[in-house]
């Protein structure tokens, strides 16, 4: 499973999702849905400009995490 710290990232900076997608221009329904982590896909563009908003690497933003029932 793909975990998102979007939500991390924006409550170490005291942001709201109003702030981001002023600042970015993004969707506020994209930035909720990432904040909730109930999204299923992202656009290239979306994680770019998030990335350079918060100035991270992808991999600050997204973690890969094998799910327990893929453990062998």
């Amino acid at each position: 499973m793909i975990k998102c710290h979007l939500s991390r990232l924006m409550g170490e900076r005291k942001l709201k999702i109003s702030d981001v997608a002023r600042d970015t221009g993004i969707n506020r329904g994209t930035i909720t849905r990432l904040y909730q982590e109930t999204a299923t896909r992202v656009e290239l563009d979306v994680v770019d400009s998030l990335c350079a908003y918060f100035g991270c690497q992808v991999g600050d933003l997204f973690e890969y995490r094998r799910a327990s029932s893929d453990a062998s």
